[in-house]
């Protein structure tokens, strides 16, 4: 009897031992979660970041007609919304990686029982961490090299991380925040990244085979890269497809069928900033962007930054347009003006330098190595220059530019050097005459090997295409139109030291010309005759007007276009004659947004009238007869134009440049072609001059513009101003039928 009484309260003090050590324990559990949330043991991300987790995100460079061009990153990423994903892709997510992502909130305790059971029995099946804490560990990452200890303690945070993230964002959201977040290999994160990269395409275009593979190669990047490794790709991708299955978000015979298609990575291609499209534009705009983040200030007071921010630039370009320019340029440069500079020059010494000494060649070398990247690399580093020269001799493996396609072979950087002289370089800008819109532009020839930017970087001489700014000024005046005749003879200038100028002229003179037939002829004699009637200083500041900034000598040759301009000023100004006398700064970016979509800042045209609109249309007649009778008659005779154009042809000094500006009623675009060093060209003007090096080039890129429809651009003619009493018939070229038939047949 007495043993049993007193079992009976032993045994009840054990129990109550029992639930007070698990109270304690549990006690003890709960605390520690709540330091950690506190972030007694370590930094928790607050509510705030919660809400806007800050992730580098890459800015997007936007077409006008909403393709993305590019992006300037350090990491190449870019947010999407769920309603922006393929349905297939959060299923494919699910299947593979959390299966039961729907049920719980933020933890599997099932993952994790089958997880510890594992590690108990030496038999691990899968892992335990559920999507929301796999974006835990993306939004918020580790670190490195950490020790077992603050492995475990980091990997509690992730679990209150995780709850937070399920209480604050809907599974939607959690989904599209995971898919945003993480790595697919070949420098790409998240999705839209992921799709423009393998597959060219946006997240919502993406199809069933294609979103099982991305969702299998989340896990490994590396392991189940379908380009490193496409076999066990291949496998993991259908591995995916049949837990789709499973999971009810396909069919069986679904996954049978999309299970046979190969994987396909034809449309592969890893987005850098020297590939691409508009490569020139986007490194231009590169450099501005740089410098209106640095005085563009977020909310908090901190200016922005286009390589973490993740901003949207919408810019002028159109894609189409930037695409048909850029084969223009490839396929005149690379098929027919290329094979012939170097038929030109074969066998001839000192190729492809005219009438340069051997010593001259030398130091034109020399200076080239001192402007390279390695050059200065290596005086920076202290080098001496003996060992510097020495290091150009000595041969490397290197891949050079070819317009059959790269080569790999063994070379000194000095024989590169001497080897890419010999390429003639071409770039080309268009502009929307009306808003001022850059709609194309073509810097170089490749952006990987040709660094400078022939549009806005360099200033070369200007040739004739610097005449129709002088004739413009003098359809200002009401003593001149284009049918007003002049006689054709030398004409002297007096300079300011008491000599006088005057410049040859091709072809015959003697009688009278108009102005049209002279502008069409490009005509010198008459060219001196306008310039001495007004002189340099009011020239000058016309094509100020016009929006050319470049310095130019108030000397009597800039009638020549002996003064060095950039293409973009020279486009940008042609384009006024189009506009009817405003001028508007080229303009290359319509809006900025941030990665909400919040627009940061738009931009609107700047505009100013520069002439009469009467003088505008009078010089437009004016370059319409280049083209209908001119210089630029090949338009017609070769390429078969027949809409109106105006345009103006030129060539410089020696044949060293040569342009074609082409003005349609609603597009203005200017074409130079030229080597790197002005010593290098064509021995003839015959081959050198711009209605044969620039025009092609226009004219190739103007016939798919036309082409294409959808761009709706006018074939018809340029408006008439509204001038009551005024005659606007200026159909006065001056030779017969005989002498203009012969006159085009030199072009």
């Amino acid at each position: 009897m007495n043993n049993k009484k007193t079992s009976e309260p032993t045994k009840s003090h054990a129990i109550r031992n029992l639930w007070i050590i698990f109270g304690s324990i549990l006690l003890l559990i709960i605390l520690f979660f709540f330091c950690v949330a506190k972030g007694l043991f370590g930094t928790m991300p607050s509510f705030e970041e919660l809400e806007n987790p800050r992730t580098n995100l890459a800015t997007e460079i936007i077409s006008a007609d909403g393709k993305l061009l590019g992006t300037y990153f350090v990491e190449n990423r870019s947010n999407v919304r769920y309603a922006e994903l393929s349905h297939y892709m959060p299923e494919a997510l699910i299947s593979i990686e959390d299966e039961r992502f729907t049920d719980h909130s933020g933890i599997d305790e099932k993952a994790l029982f089958r997880v510890a059971y594992g590690v108990i029995t030496g038999n691990k099946k899968g892992g335990g961490s559920t999507i929301t804490q796999q974006l835990a560990k993306n939004l918020f990452p580790r670190g490195e090299n950490l020790s077992k200890p603050k492995l475990v303690l980091r990997k509690f945070q992730e679990w209150i991380t995780a709850t937070k993230l399920e209480h604050n964002y809907s599974k939607e959201e959690i989904v599209a925040m995971y898919l945003n977040t993480v790595a697919f290999g070949h420098n790409t994160f998240g999705i839209r990244s992921a799709a423009s990269t393998f597959f060219d395409k946006k997240p919502s275009e993406m199809n069933l085979e294609e979103c099982a593979l991305m969702a299998g190669v989340v896990n490994a990047p590396t392991r189940y890269s379908p380009i490193r490794n496409p076999e066990r790709s291949l496998e993991r991708r259908n591995l995916v497809l049949k837990k789709m299955v499973e999971n009810g978000f396909i069919t069986q015979a679904e996954c049978d069928s999309v299970s046979q298609i190969p994987i396909d990575m034809t449309h592969f291609n890893i987005k850098d900033h020297n590939t691409g499209q508009a490569t020139y534009f986007r490194e231009f705009l590169r450099g501005y962007l740089t410098a209106w983040a640095d005085t563009t200030y977020r909310a908090d007071g901190t200016p922005y930054n286009i390589y973490r921010d993740g901003l949207r630039i919408y810019t002028t370009i159109d894609s189409r347009m930037q695409r048909y320019a850029e084969d223009a340029v490839k396929d005149f440069m690379g098929k027919e003006l290329q094979p012939m500079f170097y038929q030109h020059w074969k066998g001839h010494k000192n190729a492809p330098f005219s009438h340069l000494t051997a010593d001259q060649i030398d130091n034109l070398m020399e200076t080239a190595m001192k402007r390279s990247d390695r050059y200065r690399v290596l005086k920076n580093a202290g080098v001496p220059y003996d060992s510097i020269k020495a290091e150009f001799e000595r041969p490397v493996r290197m891949t050079v530019f070819s317009w059959d396609g790269l080569i790999d072979t063994v070379m000194s950087p000095m024989d590169s050097i001497r080897y890419y002289k010999w390429f003639m370089q071409a770039s080309l800008v268009s502009i929307e005459s009306h808003t001022g819109q850059v709609k194309a532009y073509v810097g170089g020839l490749d952006y990987r090997f040709f660094k400078y930017d022939h549009v806005t970087q360099a200033r070369r001489q200007v040739g004739s295409t610097f005449k129709p700014f002088l004739y413009s000024y003098a359809m200002g005046d009401s003593e001149f139109t284009p049918c007003t005749k002049i006689p054709n003879i030398p004409y002297n200038i007096e300079l300011p030291d008491g000599r006088f100028w005057s410049p040859s002229n091709g072809g015959g003179g003697g009688g009278e010309i108009t102005l049209k037939s002279a502008l069409a002829q490009s005509n010198n004699w008459i060219s001196a005759y306008l310039m001495n009637h007004y002189g340099p200083e009011a020239i000058i500041s016309h094509v100020r007007r016009m929006g050319v900034e470049s310095p130019i000598d108030p000397v009597p040759s800039i009638c020549l276009g002996s003064c060095d301009l950039k293409l973009i000023e020279m486009v940008g100004a042609m384009s006024t004659f189009a506009n009817q006398g405003v001028y508007i700064k080229p303009m290359f970016i319509t809006r900025i947004e941030d990665k909400n979509g919040n627009v940061i800042q738009r931009f609107s045209p700047k505009e100013s009238e520069a002439m009469s609109e009467l003088a505008a249309y009078k010089t437009i007649e004016l370059m319409k007869g280049v083209v209908q009778s001119g210089t630029g008659v090949r338009l017609r005779s070769k390429y078969g134009f027949t809409n109106p154009i105006a345009g103006k042809t030129g060539t410089t000094q020696k044949n060293s440049d040569g342009y074609f500006m082409g003005i349609t009623p609603d597009l203005t675009t200017g074409v130079w072609v030229g080597a790197e060093d002005r010593s290098v060209h064509f021995r003839s003007t015959r081959l050198g001059q711009g209605s044969h090096t620039a025009l092609p080039i226009w004219a190739m890129y103007m016939k798919k513009v036309y082409a294409d429809k959808s761009l709706n651009i006018s074939q018809g003619n340029f408006p008439k101003p509204n001038t009551p009493g005024v005659d606007l018939d200026f159909n006065c070229w001056q030779y017969n039928d005989e002498e203009r038939d012969e006159y085009i047949d030199e072009f």
